[in-house]
């Protein structure tokens, strides 16, 4: 999966340019209750605006609120100028870029503003894959890292006829083991598909049914 799955195009950014008023900067994200905004010139990409680099640049002023508000620009408050991503970029990677900071723009190579990722989609992505917007029994267990494993796993799935809503797998501290987090529709043989992944060599941890 690629970060431009988890992309709001530029038709459905909001989206500010560098000549807008600090006022009109505000006013857009008090009205989309949003925390920042990406800021163009003409099409191209230039950087983000944020309510606290905003606040930050009014308290290090010496103008006025009003005069602050009218006069400062968003290209005079910008930040992150090169830092955006394009889409190419493998989607797990995003969620370290959006740790501390609510998006990050989309830009081609020659930084034409493609849209924007935000940490609320990403989240919504990962929640996705996890199954977590469907009810079924989730089974945590571990693997000894050895040749055929998984295949083993599908195996078994198949065999119990068992219907799939997400399947997760981690490395474990002991690289020899890898742990693995599979969320099924809830039937009655779940015990017995339980039992014979303890018996082909899967050691269960946690069973858990969603209420």
């Amino acid at each position: 999966m690629f970060t431009k799955s988890a992309m709001v195009p530029a038709a459905k950014s909001y989206t500010v340019q560098v000549e807008d008023s600090v006022k009109k900067v505000i006013d857009l994200l008090e009205e989309k209750e949003i925390d920042a905004l990406p800021v163009l010139e003409g099409v191209y990409y230039r950087g983000v605006v944020t309510r606290y680099h905003i606040y930050k640049a009014y308290f290090e002023s010496t103008l006025s609120k009003d005069d602050f508000y009218t006069q400062t620009t968003a290209g005079d408050v910008l930040t992150h100028e090169n830092t955006y991503l394009k889409g190419d970029e493998i989607f797990e990677t995003t969620l370290y870029e959006l740790n501390d900071f609510p998006l990050i723009s989309v830009a081609d190579e020659n930084k034409v503003f493609k849209g924007i990722v935000t940490r609320y989609d990403v989240f919504n992505q990962f929640q996705s894959a996890f199954g977590m917007h469907k009810k079924g029994v989730r089974i945590a267990f571990t693997s000894v890292e050895t040749e055929g494993r998984i295949s083993r796993l599908a195996e078994l799935i198949q065999q119990f006829h068992e219907s799939v809503i997400s399947l997760v797998t981690f490395d474990e501290t002991d690289k020899l083991v890898r742990r693995i987090v599979l969320k099924l529709e809830k039937k009655d043989n779940i015990d017995k598909f339980i039992q014979k992944l303890e018996k082909s060599g899967f050691r269960v941890l946690d069973i858990k049914e969603d209420d």
